[in-house]
């Protein structure tokens, strides 16, 4: 499990037969003590419900495409929840 925060959307032209209703989001993935890491990522919001700047958790690879129903959509990286609050251990964000 990955953390992301949602920097915004994407609105595809062509839709995927599994994937219609589905949101597109662009994520930046966030280290474990809430920093920004790597570049963003497009995933698909198997929510339904995150929005701009929330911070949530995903899939990528496989895994990713079973979170969605009908699953093995063709989706590199899917939103699974929404993080409403993140404690980290002093000296464990490494």
């Amino acid at each position: 499990m990955l953390l992301g925060r949602i920097i915004g959307t994407v609105v595809p032209c062509v839709v995927y037969d599994g994937l219609a209703g589905v949101p597109m989001l662009i994520v930046q993935p966030l280290d474990k003590g809430g920093a920004p890491t790597g570049a963003p990522i497009i995933a698909a919001d198997a929510t339904r419900m995150a929005g701009p700047d929330e911070m949530v958790y995903y899939e990528g690879g496989r895994e990713a495409a079973l979170a969605l129903d009908p699953w093995f959509v063709p989706v590199d990286h899917t939103i699974v929840g929404i993080v409403d609050h993140l404690h980290v251990a002093p000296g464990s964000a490494t």
